[in-house]
């Protein structure tokens, strides 16, 4: 059993990202940042997070895209900008085909979203920084339990948004 934190369109924020790892580094295994950091990789802010680089981050440093298994889920993680997901998913659903992804983390829209799709679950944790389409700045916490995700979803201060917590079932 494994958490991950999922967080993505920081665009900035360096406080928010310390305090929230502070608040979780020790209740999870993984934490991801799906871009749009707009800091660079040595900035103290992006310690301890696994980051891939978004269409808003210059100078380099992140990788387009990564693959990282945790519990035996294969994780694709991309910013989503390369792959047209403000219109559809696609582009996205076929790279994880391509990938053999169980769970593909990605952001850009800074919708808060979740959903599977041919057996794979998509997720968009939103964005602590200029969130749409709700009003909270979210982040997400996976609950990896066998083929059980829970999905628990927390506002920047730490709040739980009860309302948006879910469970998906996925084949390993």
């Amino acid at each position: 059993m494994s958490k991950v934190l999922v967080i993505s369109d920081s665009h900035g924020l360096t406080k928010e990202l310390e305090v929230i790892r502070q608040r979780h580094i020790n209740n999870v295994d993984v934490m991801i940042h799906c871009g749009d950091s707009q800091l660079m990789p040595d900035d103290r802010a992006m310690t301890g997070y696994v980051t891939v680089m978004g269409n808003c981050d210059f100078g380099g440093g992140f990788p387009l895209e990564t693959v990282v298994e945790i519990s035996g889920y294969k994780f694709f993680i991309t910013h989503g900008h390369r792959y047209a997901v403000k219109t559809s998913l696609m582009n996205l659903k076929y790279k994880a085909e391509e990938m053999g992804a169980n769970i593909v983390c990605f952001g850009h829209s800074h919708v808060l979203g979740a959903e599977v799709i041919g057996g794979t679950l998509f997720l968009n944790p939103g964005s602590i920084r200029l969130p749409r389409e709700r009003l909270e700045k979210t982040y997400v916490i996976l609950d990896l339990n066998d083929e059980l995700v829970k999905m628990s979803v927390y506002d920047v201060d730490g709040k739980e948004l009860k309302d948006v917590a879910c469970e998906f079932t996925l084949q390993r």
